[in-house]
């Protein structure tokens, strides 16, 4: 074990107490839909080092002492929440949707007489979902003189946020995007031995990215969305959440717009406005 680590396991106060648990899970299910049942202790704490450590505070009992009793949580919310949030992604992550949105999706939206095709990555961690959104949407558009279109990338973690408007990846996480595309769209370090790749400035420009928390009341995104990503995210909240989630992105989504979630995700029992046409793919109505 290395030093960092042991200094990491042998901090004092080093469990979060029953208590305090509960008051930790209540808020951050409060906050932003997500359970954290019993079975999280361990990771919560592991997580929650580091605010310790930042907050100057030696003990998860002092530093949920200064959340809840000393006016904490208006400065510390989006620290907390940043280190809650799980932020899994890939490039072509799921890659029969985009198959989808390329052949049946932008098709049928642009045959409908949409010029300006709008779409929203709703939790789009580091960016590879919308930074994927944005080469499907530039492949199709291109040659046509007449169609523009936009991607919003929105997430409830900050630290996500800034490395996704930052566009520099690791060589390998590129590795699902076709080799065409790569060359159109990708940029490679020019140091040798720097194994990392950076988003094209053109197709970083199409995408605009912007701190959003799903469980507001209202989602301010502008003008209806032709085509709305919600995947993986559903499965953190319980029914009643998702319900008022897939709700409220229907409102944001125009009719004959589709909306893509998960894979292990469904809406089966919601009464929401949308027909299913293809695995995990659903349209307005």
């Amino acid at each position: 074990m290395s030093v960092a680590a042991m200094a990491e396991t042998q901090l004092p106060g080093d469990r979060i107490s029953k208590r305090n648990f509960d008051k930790l899970a209540r808020f951050i299910y409060d906050y932003s839909g997500i359970k954290m049942p019993p079975t999280k202790l361990t990771m919560l704490e592991g997580r929650l080092r580091r605010r310790l450590r930042a907050t100057n505070h030696s003990t998860f009992d002092d530093y949920c002492e200064f959340l809840f009793n000393q006016d904490g949580l208006a400065q510390e919310t989006v620290y907390l929440i940043d280190v809650v949030t799980t932020n899994k992604t890939d490039f072509f992550r799921e890659a029969k949707h985009f198959e989808y949105m390329q052949t049946v999706a932008l098709p049928a939206i642009a045959n409908n007489g949409v010029r300006t095709i709008r779409t929203w990555s709703s939790a789009c961690s580091t960016g590879a979902e919308p930074y994927t959104m944005a080469m499907v949407l530039a492949e199709f558009a291109e040659g046509r003189n007449d169609l523009s279109y936009s991607v919003l990338a929105t997430d409830l973690s900050t630290d996500v946020l800034q490395t996704a408007r930052r566009g520099i990846y690791p060589e390998d996480l590129i590795a699902p995007v076709p080799r065409d595309l790569q060359r159109k769209y990708v940029l490679v370090a020019k140091q040798p031995g720097r194994k990392e790749v950076r988003i094209s400035p053109k197709l970083r420009s199409r995408v605009g990215f912007a701190r959003m928390n799903l469980m507001d009341d209202k989602y301010p995104v502008g003008d209806l969305m032709n085509i709305i990503f919600c995947r993986n995210v559903l499965i953190y909240f319980d029914k009643q959440t998702q319900a008022g989630v897939l709700n409220r992105l229907c409102e944001c989504l125009a009719k004959g717009g589709y909306m893509f979630i998960g894979h292990s995700e469904s809406i089966t029992g919601f009464d929401l406005p949308l027909k299913q046409v293809s695995n995990t793919v659903f349209q307005r109505i």
